[in-house]
């Protein structure tokens, strides 16, 4: 598939998922940096902040799971039609 195959709603969904990837990567590094943390030194704040990114990641896992769906759903739309 070549770049002038791609639709436009493909390519905003690329675009969409590489910003979403990148933000679950900040997310996890510093969930896993707070994880440390708590582990050695335990308390609620920190704690609490752990619990937020935990929220945040699955949200961003949902969006960016949803995301891949519709592409493929295009995808499959586009070698139909072809």
């Amino acid at each position: 598939m070549t770049d002038e195959n791609i639709s436009a709603e493909e390519q905003e969904l690329d675009e969409r998922l590489t910003q979403l990837e990148a933000r679950e990567r900040e997310v996890s590094s510093l969930r896993r940096k707070l994880h440390d943390r708590l582990a050695s030194f335990p308390n609620e704040s920190t704690a609490e902040r752990e619990r937020e990114l935990s929220r945040e990641r699955r949200e961003l896992h949902a969006e960016i799971d949803s995301l891949r769906a519709r592409r493929s759903a295009l995808r499959l739309e586009d070698a139909a039609g072809e």
